[in-house]
């Protein structure tokens, strides 16, 4: 009888708006840039090239539009992407708000009244400054160019007298964009009809302070949480899904009484460490804790710590957490018109709360777990003594896409009448992925680039003994399992 518990695996044999290679190109130009030919730019680059390859080849991320020639800096998550993307987001919310009893969730819209964006400033200063080449006309920001030319990113008369990155052409003085993606309602386009797609979720939920507080009937300290799409004209983004136009961002703003921001800023700042270290499960020495000065933080910023990550390309921004004073709410208190302060039920203290406002980039998070759980390790074949190269995708258990892959040794229909219904029972309680195609060898393989935690064998000896190979995927160790008792073992592994 042939079975699948041998300990070695037999594997068995330039910048236009529109196209994917030119995007790929554009994805690591600035860091190409700074870095030259030196070891470690290529070392680096190279990474970033296996997982965009990876990410499409297995089904985590596409080029978007791709059969139209693709469209600047747009991706769309595959099956395999949106999974891990959709258990990030239910870790966060599982660790940030359901857990907590001073957390509510919101879900506001895209489109808001254009007062909102009035109010916050954003019509005003949302804006990024831009220089564009006389040559060709390509349109880069300005801290950016001047990174890459080795350059102070905050001077910016420094632009003129720089070249362009693609043509060497003579570059414009930096000036402001807009970032806001501005629309029309209805059949007239006028100003009487314009509005806008929000960058930020946190405007929903400044403007339904008064709402959400008044049907919960929370005391402060209390938070509302919100995950959702959000939309900036980014003049260059770029490396992958590190910065895009459309992004997702998960993020809530904690609303307190001045006098104990201090305290709570490190409360929160305690846990967006755990989050990472309990449950993202990362390497932290790649984080990197920036406290930014005073001088460079947004005007309505007591404390900012911007949260880094040693990207590939470079040390750059993960995520924030800011303590924004009561900023948000005076502004739409003043512009609105309506009564905004809170009224403490013990003391009879009346004040407008201050907000500490910790945001999370889903889809860097996303970046950042393909990252870490990329590895490349020799494994050994069927040949004795010899190995080969694996990619393995080690994610946290409990955010693979894939938990469980079902797989017969052969198409037989005995084998299939057992693994088929053994399949089904699974997908009850976790994501399950049959295959009954190519050799044994090569479908672990397969599920090692996804990153699925336990492959199941069923094999001729399963007719008989009723029992199943449970492989590791990070040990490569296997062991037999009676099909009774399947569900629990796999239960009791994705608890440890």
């Amino acid at each position: 009888m042939q079975s699948a518990s041998h300990p070695a695996e037999n594997l068995g044999g330039t910048s236009r708006l529109f196209g994917t290679q030119d995007l790929i190109f554009r994805s690591f130009f600035i860091h190409y840039y700074v870095y030259s030919l030196s070891d470690k730019s290529y070392m680096t680059e190279n990474l970033m090239d296996k997982i965009i390859s990876l990410c499409k080849r297995r089904g985590f991320v596409f080029p978007g539009s791709e059969i139209y020639g693709g469209l600047a800096n747009s991706w769309d998550y595959g099956p395999l992407g949106h999974i891990l993307k959709q258990n990030i987001k239910a870790q966060w919310w599982k660790f940030f708000v359901q857990e907590r009893g001073d957390m509510v969730p919101l879900d506001t819209a895209i489109i808001m009244n254009p007062k909102v964006w009035e109010a916050s400033g954003h019509l005003q200063n949302f804006s990024d400054l831009l220089t564009e080449c006389k040559k060709c006309h390509h349109r880069f920001r300005a801290d950016h160019v001047l990174e890459a030319a080795g350059k102070n990113p905050n001077d910016l008369k420094a632009v003129v007298g720089l070249v362009c990155p693609d043509c060497g052409g003579e570059l414009t003085a930096a000036k402001s964009f807009n970032l806001m993606f501005k629309t029309f309602l209805g059949t007239n386009e006028d100003t009487s009809t314009t509005a806008y797609l929000r960058p930020e979720t946190a405007g929903g939920m400044f403007v339904n302070f008064k709402n959400v507080q008044s049907v919960t009937r929370r005391r402060l300290p209390f938070g509302i949480a919100q995950v959702g799409k959000n939309f900036r004209n980014e003049i260059t983004p770029g490396n992958f899904i590190f910065r895009t136009r459309e992004f997702e961002i998960g993020e809530f703003e904690y609303f307190i009484n001045p006098k104990d921001w201090e305290s709570i800023f490190e409360m929160w700042l305690g846990e967006i460490k755990r989050w990472w270290k309990d449950i993202m499960r990362i390497n932290m020495d790649n984080l990197v804790w920036h406290e930014i000065p005073d001088g460079e933080r947004a005007h309505y910023s007591k404390r900012t710590v911007d949260i880094e990550y040693k990207y590939p390309f470079g040390v750059k921004e993960l995520h924030g957490i800011a303590y924004r004073t009561d900023f948000d709410l005076s502004r739409h208190q003043t512009v609105s018109g309506q009564d905004l302060s809170y009224t403490d039920p013990e003391t009879g203290e009346k004040y407008l709360p201050h907000v500490i406002e910790p945001t999370f980039g889903i889809d860097r998070m996303v970046l950042v777990m393909l990252l870490e759980a990329y590895h490349e390790e020799e494994a050994p074949t069927a040949e004795a003594g010899e190995t080969e190269t694996r990619v393995v995708m080690k994610f946290p258990k409990h955010l693979a896409p894939i938990q469980v892959a079902v797989l017969p040794l052969s198409k037989k229909e005995a084998l299939a009448g057992v693994a088929k219904p053994l399949a089904d029972k699974l997908r009850k309680k976790f994501w399950v992925e049959y295959d009954e195609t190519q050799s044994i060898g090569k479908r672990y393989r397969r599920q090692d680039e996804i990153g699925t935690p336990y492959c199941v064998t069923v094999d001729f000896d399963s007719i008989e003994d009723h029992k199943v190979t449970v492989r590791d995927r990070d040990t490569m160790q296997q062991e037999r399992v009676a099909l009774d008792d399947l569900d629990s073992y796999l239960t009791q592994k994705f608890a440890a």
